[in-house]
């Protein structure tokens, strides 16, 4: 609760990021950080610039604590899918950090690392930087999204399971889709991510093999195209 008259406390970006880490980025607001610290909203704007400022010093604070394994003998393929596993389960680890990276990434100095360090294991599978960078933000921004789609069933989990059955039960009751849905296989989020997402990556791959530049990347996607 903020403080009533007296001299109000000294704060600094490391306070912002402690109580903004705390509060987590789901609850994150100026008035919610301004009142955990004991101060005005106002008083907040010395350090950051409005919301965005604020959701970036916390979500950049976030991202540093993650660290993306790369195993030397992963081929391209194999490489590209463990990133994409590994950074969907960095993202669901801290509530909200899915939507904070959804809406733009990477937006600032830990986003970029992790970026350049993908970009620098991709270098090391013979691509130039330009088309790394296109591949592993296209593996990325699939990761991405299929992390704020679980997060937002998270986020409605209360009554969600009934919703579900009832769901399902009538899916399994129609006429048309019963007997296909009635014989699918029992698929957990990790293993639908990870056989999708291969999937996805194996596509990737084929049309951005090592050696080729962004443009040329550009170029086979259209003819690609074209051609169906």
């Amino acid at each position: 609760m903020a403080r009533v008259g007296g001299r109000p406390p000294q704060i600094r970006s490391e306070d912002i990021v402690r109580a903004g880490r705390e509060l987590g980025l789901e609850r994150l607001s100026l008035n919610a950080v301004a009142e955990r610290l004991g101060v005005t909203s106002t008083a907040l704007y010395r350090h950051v610039e409005g919301r965005w400022g604020l959701e970036r010093l916390v979500g950049e604070s976030i991202l540093a604590d993650i660290e993306l394994e790369d195993d030397p003998a992963h081929s391209t393929e194999r490489h590209l899918l463990s990133f994409g596993m590994q950074l969907r389960a960095a993202i669901l680890a801290s509530p909200g950090l899915a939507s904070y990276v959804q809406t733009l990434f990477p937006r600032g100095e830990n986003g970029r690392r992790l970026l350049a360090t993908e970009v620098e294991a991709l270098g090391r599978r013979g691509y130039d930087a330009d088309a790394a960078i296109v591949l592993a933000t296209a593996v990325a921004s699939v990761a991405i999204g299929y992390a704020a789609a679980e997060e937002t069933r998270r986020r409605h989990e209360e009554g969600l399971s009934s919703q579900q059955l009832a769901a399902e039960a009538q899916l399994r009751a129609d006429t048309t889709l019963g007997p296909a849905v009635r014989s699918l296989p029992d698929v957990g989020d990790d293993d639908y991510v990870r056989l999708w997402l291969g999937a996805v990556v194996r596509g990737f791959a084929a049309s951005a093999p090592p050696g080729s530049s962004a443009h040329q990347i550009r170029a086979a996607l259209d003819a690609a195209e074209k051609e169906q």
